[in-house]
């Protein structure tokens, strides 16, 4: 065979060999198209989904409450059947203690807001007193104020209680409502556990699928339960302790101080917050100087601080390892988007999505280099 015979019989060769790697970048640019169109498909899914739980708000927001609190008190009710106690008596009794609950609540911190509040003009003067301070950034505003009006004090009282009164009015009378459909939806859902839980199950086809999702099922309501167990007995004793110490440090309504440390310890990171500041202020209308209203909030960081970052994580971590940076987003997010009981659900929803991704995710994980 002559040279170009060679050269002839190699050109279907090196033909075929030039257009495998275009063919293949038209499979991954293929690839590449069908990603995007299922991304932008899920994105606009999310954000139509965000939409509709924003304007029905008053519904959802009850019914997801509603629904938590039932995977919560799921065990109970196991528990409670399995004695032959009825579904209807259980979602009954929990019903009524939820709302003994709420009216403990509003018995143990009315009296003492309503007189913090009836001390408003006091409060603000001895508050001016100790901020002297920081008068200077406040000088402009001082000034600003007597412009508009002679009277400033006056005014300023005027533009607090009305900035107080009216938001207050606007969230009670929507959430009254809200309570009510929470309750009702919280009952209904206790009474037909079971046959929630059938029909979620028997929804899929195949028998693995159906075993996964009771397995979902299962896996949700025993971390919940869990977490706000184990929560709410770790909030109970920083409850304890803060009143116990707002009593020793001199600050007044003391149990006040200790249900509000407790209720608001609940809401990752935004209520140690509260709770610091709400000290902060209070120490500076009780106390003569600066360096002694700082002792009840500097001793709350230090709880909070040691709570949060050592005593939660290592007994709740333990069972479900929940990323921080996860956290924080779905409480921004929850509280944009359902304000404070967004704030209080979104750790149990995070709970619940992440029971879900780790049942769908492979268990062993692979380590990547640094």
């Amino acid at each position: 065979m002559n040279d170009a015979q060679v050269e002839t019989s190699g050109a279907p060769t090196r033909s075929r060999r030039a257009g495998v790697p275009e063919r293949a970048s038209l499979l991954a640019g293929h690839a590449l198209w069908i990603g995007a169109a299922r991304a932008a498909t899920i994105g606009i899914f999310l954000l139509l989904l965000t939409g509709a739980l924003d304007l029905a708000r008053s519904l959802f927001l009850p019914l997801v409450s509603a629904l938590v609190f039932a995977f919560v008190l799921a065990p109970l009710q196991a528990a409670a059947e399995r004695r032959r106690v009825p579904a209807g008596l259980f979602a009954l009794g929990c019903v009524a203690a939820l709302v003994a609950l709420i009216n403990l609540l509003i018995i143990l911190t009315a009296a003492p807001l309503i007189e913090w509040f009836g001390r408003g003009p006091d409060i603000v003067a001895s508050l001016g007193d100790k901020l002297r301070i920081l008068a200077a950034p406040f000088a402009a505003v001082r000034d600003l104020e007597r412009a508009l009006s002679g009277d400033a004090a006056k005014v300023g009282m005027n533009i607090e209680v009305t900035s107080f009164v009216q938001p207050t009015l606007a969230f009670l009378s929507p959430a009254l409502g809200e309570l009510v459909v929470f309750l009702a939806a919280l009952f209904f859902f206790l009474v037909g556990r079971k046959h929630l839980r059938r029909h979620v199950v028997l929804f899929f086809a195949t028998q693995e699928a159906r075993l996964r999702a009771l397995r979902i099922l299962n896996d949700i309501e025993d971390s919940l339960t869990r977490y706000i167990a184990t929560a709410g007995a770790i909030n109970l004793g920083v409850g304890l302790i803060v009143g116990c110490a707002s009593f020793l440090i001199g600050l007044p309504n003391a149990p006040m101080w200790g249900v509000l440390a407790f209720a608001f310890n609940f809401l990752p990171y935004v209520g140690p917050l509260i709770i610091t500041i709400a000290l902060f202020m209070a120490g500076l209308v009780v106390f003569p100087t600066l360096g002694h209203a700082l002792v009840a909030p500097g001793f709350f960081v230090g709880l909070a601080t040691l709570e949060g970052h050592f005593i939660t994580p290592n007994i709740v971590g333990r069972r479900l390892a929940l990323s921080p940076i996860l956290v924080f987003v779905a409480l921004v997010f929850w509280t944009w988007l359902w304000g404070p009981m967004g704030a209080l659900l979104s750790t149990p929803l995070v709970i619940a999505g992440t029971v879900v991704v780790n049942d769908f995710l492979p268990k062993n994980e692979i380590e990547l280099p640094e």
